[in-house]
């Protein structure tokens, strides 16, 4: 009996281990971002050496895969299925987009210098991405004028551009850019 609480205590020290790794590293990317996160910094803020960091994750790759599941864990995107209408749409997606936007604006520009981030961020964005488009041009046809309204309303870099306008006028502007694609004029 002593063999099993042995082992489950080692377990529970490891999985401690790993669960101070990836909250360290995603205050890092928080804050620096992850292209400007090191091992070696990662290691000292956690209390571990370099070495336990990678045998936890053996690669850029895995701790971003770990960094990324738990972020969205903790900031889960808004689910574009229950989304009424256009305006709603926008609301709640511009709404998340101001929760995550130091993140999410780190996590966007270091996936352009880094293949093993873009790796792991492009399937669940991507697919994401493509889902909020979807909804959000259910009512107003699939032109190509409607589509790039859509993907350009929808992209968080636009969203930061109209974002100092406040939220009502962010979204009433918008879904008007939206339904002029959608009149064709």
């Amino acid at each position: 009996m002593a063999r099993k609480y042995e082992l489950r205590q080692r377990a529970d020290k490891v999985e401690e281990t790993r669960r101070r790794i990836v909250e360290t590293t995603v205050g890092l990317h928080l804050e620096r971002g992850p292209a400007a996160t090191s091992i070696a910094e990662i290691a000292r803020r956690a209390g571990v050496q370099r070495r336990t960091v990678y045998n936890h994750f053996p690669d850029d790759e895995a701790l971003f895969a770990a960094c990324s599941a738990h972020w969205r864990a903790q900031h889960p995107a808004p689910d574009p299925s229950g989304w009424t209408n256009l305006r709603h749409g926008l609301r709640e997606l511009y709404g998340w987009y101001g929760e995550t936007e130091q993140m999410t604006a780190h996590v966007l520009r270091d996936a352009e210098v880094l293949p093993s981030l873009r790796r792991v961020i492009e399937p669940g964005l991507g697919a994401y991405a493509a889902a909020v488009r979807d909804a959000l041009g259910a009512d107003h046809g699939r032109s190509r004028r409607v589509e790039a309204a859509i993907r350009l309303v929808a992209d968080f870099h636009a969203w930061r551009a109209l974002a100092p306008l406040g939220e009502d006028e962010a979204v009433e502007l918008s879904a008007e850019i939206v339904e002029l694609a959608a009149r064709g004029g």
